[in-house]
């Protein structure tokens, strides 16, 4: 009965165990729909594992697509979820971390011997079927510690998609702004350059000194050298967004708007940032899940560390002069010389330089959200100081310099030294306005890729166009001596597309 009872239960064991293998397959998206419910939640975007001929001509199509018209912001994201070849290898991550899962989950493989001797007069043949039984009693625990290990992937992965978007929000940002400070940085040489040629006239007829015309001569070289660093910042940016996007060929043909989008209107009232950071951020969230794998297997080595390994057989020989001979052996390591305690040890510090990295990543994250809000601040007041000050004053200035002009109360020289002094404050502005979009972009990433919601947030407005002529109509109006058009320099006007 007692044995009836033994070969039972051991039956039971295997029967369970088996299951639990059977149990551990391979998903049908393996993994990827966490990655793609983050972009969904998160960015607002599609993101796309590309496996097949079909998604890449799928990707191709909707990228073409997005390409038809000048790109926004968010075009520039989505084109770089479905282009950029460096996430789709981050994405073969999940492909790996789940083999593993499944590698855990399966019984290992038993193994046989076979051995054949024989002497004078008889021979003896023997078989052992074999199995290592460690490797089966700790199969449950094995896959429990890879199943958090693929969640971990998963998370890593999640992250480094939103990193791609943020690094593809930030080429944006400084591309167009660098596309419209060449235009503008053009404008100012073309009006310099006309300066200059007025004051050669000027000069010629003897109602110009030499100081007057070497500093207009001096002003054109140095707009001259201007532009020519602008259109190749305007290069360097336009190709660091063709690569976050992941483009080449006749994708790069791509077509930028002319201005950024224009400052909100008012600022979002963002609170308790460092406590939505700890729950929103997918590194926090993937090192909590590395330091319980880690506490797990730890608990697993101190449980093995005297059993290192354990193999049961089943014999089957035979001799010629004995006949058939069955029976089972057993082999264990024996801890004479390693009792195991460096196997535990390097768990245990592995654990602990696990958990101290997890509490320095809060650390940095906590720091992080403080400086990226800080800068977000600022960088929108700086902004909004530009919008609603620098640049309606200059352009009150601007006018009424026009209407002295106008009155012959004004030389052309005065026009065109006012107009130098809007450079300053039209780049001032551009400037400003980049720095404010990269600034909530590194809050946002900062915050793990979106910002908390704003209840009270209020709808943007565009601002009112106040920007100040620029210095090449003046220089047209001494020129041609006529009364000029009050034409402005334009200033970046609302795109709700771009954010």
């Amino acid at each position: 009965m007692t044995r009836h009872f033994a070969h039972t239960r051991v039956a039971c064991i295997a029967i369970a165990v088996v299951f639990l293998a059977g149990c551990t397959t391979f998903s049908k998206d393996g993994g990827f729909s966490s990655v793609s419910s983050v972009a969904s939640e998160r960015l607002g975007k599609d993101a796309v594992y590309i496996k097949t001929d079909e998604d890449r001509d799928a990707a191709y199509k909707r990228t073409h697509e997005l390409l038809r018209k000048p790109l926004t912001m968010d075009d520039a994201v989505q084109i770089a979820l479905l282009n950029n070849r460096g996430l789709q290898a981050a994405y073969g991550e999940l492909g790996i971390s789940e083999a593993d899962l499944v590698q855990a989950g399966r019984l290992p493989n038993p193994s046989f011997t076979f051995s054949r001797t024989h002497w004078s007069d008889g021979i003896s043949i023997g078989r052992t079927f074999s199995m290592a039984v460690l490797g089966v009693l700790t199969l449950p625990v094995a896959a429990r510690i890879e199943g958090r290990r693929f969640e971990q992937t998963k998370l890593d992965t999640a992250n480094a998609m939103l990193s791609v978007a943020a690094d593809a929000r930030k080429a944006y940002v400084n591309a167009v702004a660098a596309e419209q400070e060449a235009m503008y940085a053009e404008q100012v040489k073309d009006s310099a350059e006309a300066g200059t040629e007025l004051a050669l006239r000027m000069r010629q007829a003897g109602n110009f000194s030499k100081l007057d015309y070497a500093r207009e001569q001096a002003f054109y070289a140095e707009t001259a050298a201007q532009m020519a660093k602008a259109k190749q910042q305007r290069t360097s940016a336009r190709e660091k967004l063709t690569r976050a996007m992941g483009l080449w060929g006749s994708g790069a043909q791509y077509q930028l708007p002319a201005r950024l989008p224009e400052l909100p209107k008012d600022r979002p009232q963002l609170s308790e940032l460092e406590s939505f950071a700890m729950q929103n951020r997918l590194d926090i969230q993937a090192g909590k899940l590395q330091v319980q794998g880690l506490a797990t297997s730890l608990g697993l080595g101190k449980a093995t560390r005297f059993v290192n390994a354990l193999e049961v057989g089943y014999q089957n020989n035979f001799e010629t002069d004995k006949g058939k001979e069955r029976g089972y052996e057993i082999s264990v390591e024996i801890p004479i010389f390693d009792w195991g305690s460096a196997k535990v040890a390097r768990a245990e510090a592995i654990y602990m330089q696990s958990v101290n990295r997890l509490a320095q990543t809060a650390i940095d994250a906590r720091s992080d959200v403080r400086e990226s809000y800080s800068a977000y601040v600022t960088s929108y007041d700086v902004a909004k100081h530009y919008r609603d000050e620098v640049v309606p004053v200059r352009k009150t200035i601007s006018d009424e310099m026009l209407l002295r002009y106008n009155g012959m109360l004004a030389s052309v020289f005065e026009l065109l030294a006012d107009s130098r002094d809007q450079v300053s404050a039209v780049n001032g502005y551009i400037d400003s306005l980049k720095d404010y979009w990269l600034a909530e972009t590194e809050l946002q990433q900062s915050l793990g890729g979106r910002l908390p919601p704003a209840p009270n947030a209020q709808m943007q407005t565009p601002a009112p166009n106040n920007a100040p002529p620029t210095s090449a109509n003046a220089a047209s109006a001494g020129l041609d001596q006529a009364s000029p058009s009050p034409e402005t320099q334009s200033v970046p006007q609302t795109n709700s597309e771009g954010k």
